[in-house]
């Protein structure tokens, strides 16, 4: 009796120690596809926030709370259950998707450059002089969220593609929950961060209030800072999904030379030779991410002019 009870303990510990170590391996996989995830992560966060801009104090954390509400939504419900299926049945579609997308980060980033040179900016936000009603704010931006969120998850399921499915579903799981979870927290806090410095600059201790006037000061450079580092790490992430891309799908040559580039300035580094070899890699995506991004730039612009011509002759004839 005593021994077979001895070896059911065994059995359950035995199992404690297999389920912990499976909790570790989704934690670790999530922590991997999340940390590639990154340049859209980035980008999320800077671009929520001008969503807000103009609404009463009242109002920005429950609308930035109904949008992660939305994001979710997106994650779980659409965009999760579509790439698993997909990973499942079709996954040679999986690369050409991840490049697709990998196109569309990379015109997203050369657009917001093309909008710095040319002085033509074209914000996410709403006009303070004719604001648009809290359902029209929330759906567009529910809109954008579906795009980087569903790139998100590509990006995430590339990393885990070897993990059984109920495994996939799970660290895809993880890392639509926790995303979102970070970037809409840190988007209220940022939303939020000039009330908290007006009541901190409003309390008697000079150190506190000096506190709060940096903070107020400071919030239009942090979304300025969020917004630079949001489009180099969409040309960077979206340079390198199309430099990896290409040579999974036979086309070797441009991996090659910034994988020999960078085996060079490694070796030629010395100490720093890991962190210089990164540099290079990073730097020649980000580049390739540009030329990408300003070849659609340019391709949707000619397009757009087309319709807007062709608009303008059937206003013509009529």
């Amino acid at each position: 009796m005593s021994g077979g009870l001895v070896a059911l303990l065994d059995d359950v510990a035995v199992l404690a120690r297999a389920a912990a170590a499976s909790v570790d391996d989704v934690g670790v996989a999530a922590a991997r596809a999340g940390v590639k995830a990154a340049g859209v992560v980035v980008d999320d966060t800077a671009v929520t926030p001008q969503y807000v801009r103009g609404l009463t104090a009242d109002r920005e954390l429950p609308i930035v709370r109904r949008i992660a509400l939305g994001s979710l939504r997106n994650k779980l419900l659409l965009i999760l259950p579509a790439v698993l299926l997909l990973s499942q049945f079709l996954p040679f579609l999986l690369t050409p998707l991840l490049m697709l997308g990998g196109a569309y980060l990379c015109y997203e980033g050369a657009e917001k450059v093309w909008a710095k040179l040319s002085g033509h900016h074209h914000g996410h936000g709403t006009d303070g002089d004719a604001l648009p009603d809290e359902k029209t704010i929330v759906s567009g931006a529910v809109r954008t969220d579906f795009i980087l969120s569903a790139e998100i998850m590509v990006i995430a399921l590339n990393e885990v593609t070897d993990e059984p499915f109920a495994s996939r579903a799970v660290i895809l799981a993880v890392v639509g929950i926790l995303i979102t979870v970070l970037v809409y927290g840190v988007v209220g806090l940022i939303v939020k961060m000039d009330d908290i410095g007006l009541r901190l600059a409003a309390r008697p201790g000079r150190g506190v209030a000096r506190l709060g006037r940096g903070l107020v000061v400071g919030m239009p450079k942090l979304l300025t800072l969020l917004t630079v580092v949001g489009t180099a790490a969409m040309l960077w992430v979206g340079g390198h999904i199309l430099l990896v891309g290409t040579d999974e799908l036979g086309l070797h040559v441009l991996y090659e030379t910034v994988h020999h580039a960078e085996e060079a300035a490694h070796e030629a580094a010395g100490a720093l030779g890991g962190v210089v070899g990164w540099l290079v890699n990073t730097l020649a995506s980000a580049v390739l991410g540009l030329v990408v991004g300003a070849l659609v730039v340019v391709l949707v612009s000619l397009l757009r002019r087309l319709r807007a011509g062709r608009s303008a002759g059937a206003g013509a004839a009529h």
